[in-house]
């Protein structure tokens, strides 16, 4: 019996029952009917007016579009004819950016499974914003039948609850610090059900000096890179918090300038650095200068805050802050990224032509960390690939015959 019920908060209701969840059928992997749902809640999404005020709405709305979920299905053809669903899956979606919990419930679902997800207790417009649109969807007779496979809910702290949504799951996934997933783990889970965790983690930027000297967009450029970071204030583990500029020194000093004063230009009325943000800044910046001899390089507004190194050191991202806050470094081959990429890491974007030159050297020095290599302005973009995990293939199961 759920505990603590009146502490639960109902944004997408399906089933007034979870015992009955386990008993529903298993869905095959894009099942037809998950496909159309998804199509009708991109409708949904993009023609509410106020969806254009969240980017991050628009950006997942676009996600889920017809044309979007099929090229995802034509990806797993041959891989998912002889497999469904492993049942129930539950979600514990991280606090500080408010549209993952969707992501992560649409992998589930178009894995074939039933989903009770836990947006963040945080009043974010943007996860009331989709839920409505999802009860809207599941308002219409077509999709009656889909509703008790979605329930998101918000609640406090509470391992009687935990324990509960656990004691139902097939699956259970688990976004956020380490620190919140040893709390999860301490609600365990049926003896076949399966975990998935996104533990902390963090990300950096390759760019090729020469090409950033060269390049001809810079606002565009500067728009991407705000994406990647701004827009999260470098809270999210893919947003990089250091710049390695592969070239010679010279190279890297000219594309530096050049770079940071269009990110400048782009930030002028579009970021603010809050007052304990700017104390934070201030002091990592004091850290890496005393412990690493690092350069401080500040703007004279504190939206930005380059913090040159010409040692990379192992321990340099243990000296990471957000809100704007970069360490460069400059060299003209990868080889000082053997000294500090652990299994930490997660993703690295680039600009210029060295996708393929980062990914050899990642598979040749066979490091335990990087599980992704994406261009500027595409840190974000979920795919159903995350963290070196296939969703679809992890959160379904084969039938074999």
């Amino acid at each position: 019996m759920l505990p603590n019920s009146n502490e639960i908060q109902y944004l997408c209701r399906g089933t007034a029952d979870f015992e009955l969840l386990p008993s529903l059928p298993k869905l095959t992997p894009f099942s037809q009917q998950a496909c159309d749902f998804l199509a009708e809640l991109s409708s949904e999404i993009m023609k509410n007016p106020e969806s254009r005020q969240y980017p991050d709405v628009i950006t997942f709305g676009f996600f889920c579009r017809k044309g979007n979920v099929s090229r995802l299905k034509e990806a797993y053809q041959g891989k998912i004819e002889n497999r469904l669903g492993r049942g129930v899956s539950f979600h514990i979606a991280p606090s500080n950016v408010p549209i993952n919990f969707a992501y992560s419930m649409v992998a589930a679902f178009l894995a074939g499974n039933a989903c009770i997800v836990r947006a963040s207790a945080k009043p974010f417009r943007q996860i009331d914003l989709v839920c409505e649109c999802m009860n809207r969807v599941f308002a219409q007779d077509r999709f009656k039948s889909l509703h008790d496979y979605i329930t998101v809910v918000r609640y406090p702290r509470s391992k009687e609850i935990n324990d509960y949504f656990s004691s139902l799951s097939d699956v259970r996934v688990i976004w956020g610090g380490d620190a919140t997933i040893s709390e999860i783990r301490q609600s365990p889970l049926p003896p076949r059900s399966i975990e998935i965790a996104f533990a902390d983690r963090y990300s950096i930027a390759v760019f090729d000096a020469k090409a950033m000297c060269a390049a001809e967009n810079m606002t565009q450029i500067a728009r991407d890179f705000y994406n990647d970071t701004y827009l999260y204030d470098q809270n999210a583990c893919s947003s990089p918090r250091l710049i390695y500029w592969l070239g010679s020194e010279e190279e890297a000093q000219q594309a530096s300038e050049r770079f940071w004063t269009a990110i400048h230009e782009s930030l002028q009325g579009k970021y603010t650095v809050e007052p304990v943000i700017a104390v934070d800044k201030y002091t990592a910046a004091c850290r890496c200068a005393i412990d690493l001899g690092a350069e401080i390089k500040p703007w004279r507004d504190n939206l930005i805050s380059r913090i040159r190194v010409s040692h990379l050191r192992a321990d340099v991202i243990d000296y990471r802050c957000a809100g704007g806050s970069f360490f460069e470094y400059a060299a003209t081959d990868l080889n000082a990224l053997r000294d500090i990429i652990t299994r930490k890491y997660q993703t690295i974007s680039y600009f210029g032509e060295i996708k393929d030159k980062i990914a050899e050297f990642i598979l040749s020095n066979g490091l335990s960390g990087v599980d992704r290599i994406v261009p500027i302005g595409k840190t974000a973009d979920f795919t159903l690939v995350w963290d070196g995990y296939d969703l679809i293939s992890q959160m379904s199961r084969i039938i074999d015959f």
